[in-house]
């Protein structure tokens, strides 16, 4: 990735968030020097484009997208390490559901990227929370749970009552209504803060259409998704 580059916008404003774009960094994550300002105009450039240009450069000790997906690449488990994840779980999980929701049956499915649960019952909207929130926070713990007496992290993804197809479903939805608000008003939309999963299923989407894009802006957990007309 560039650390540096040249941005121009008809106002410092836009300049900074062109190079945010190309740099696909949020603007705490670089430094920002004005070059050229709109205030810096003569009588005889007047009539003349109206043009700002900033230097953004990338501070040190910032975590940049290749770091990050390096980290992020996905750890294969052996057969043996996948059957000790799974009872991990399990004993966690008959304990767990014994509590909290007696009668509620679960699944797992291993694989050599981890593991998938799906859990069942009439009555678990309380271990899904608001947006999916009490359900994250429950997939991470299983996720520490799973690892327990293994090496690697075991990546887990839990779904419970088929929120996970439900969620997706709903946002996919409102990525298609608010592209055609950004088209139909030619203004860019802000969403709310999301997961990372949430966001993926926005971006994925959007990723074909022709009229608009989408970026990312912010730092976790406040991270969320601007949809935008695509420039030409």
């Amino acid at each position: 990735m560039e650390r540096s580059i040249i941005s121009e916008g008809k106002t410092t404003n836009e300049a900074i968030e062109n190079g945010l774009k190309k740099l696909n960094v949020s603007k705490n994550m670089v430094d920002v020097k004005v070059l050229e300002t709109e205030e810096k105009r003569s009588f005889f450039s007047i009539l003349a484009p109206r043009v700002v240009k900033v230097q953004l450069t990338v501070k040190e000790n910032k975590t940049s997208n290749e770091v990050v997906k390096k980290e992020r690449k996905e750890i294969e488990l052996s057969a043996e390490e996948q059957e000790k994840a799974k009872k991990n779980i399990e004993k966690f999980l008959n304990e767990f559901l014994e509590k909290v929701q007696k009668g509620a049956q679960y699944s797992i499915n291993m694989s050599k990227d981890g593991l998938k649960i799906d859990i069942k019952d009439n009555n678990l909207g309380f271990l899904i929370g608001y947006r999916g929130e009490t359900l994250y926070a429950l997939q991470s713990i299983l996720s520490s749970v799973a690892s327990k007496d293994i090496e690697n992290r075991v990546r887990v993804i839990l779904d419970i009552e088929g929120y996970k197809s439900k969620r997706e479903k709903a946002l996919e939805d409102l990525a298609e209504k608010l592209a055609k608000t950004v088209v139909n008003t030619r203004k860019s939309v802000t969403l709310e803060p999301m997961q990372a999963y949430e966001r993926k299923i926005i971006h994925a989407k959007l990723q074909s259409n022709n009229m608009v894009e989408t970026r990312s802006i912010g730092e976790e957990p406040r991270r969320r998704i601007v949809i935008s007309l695509k420039r030409k």
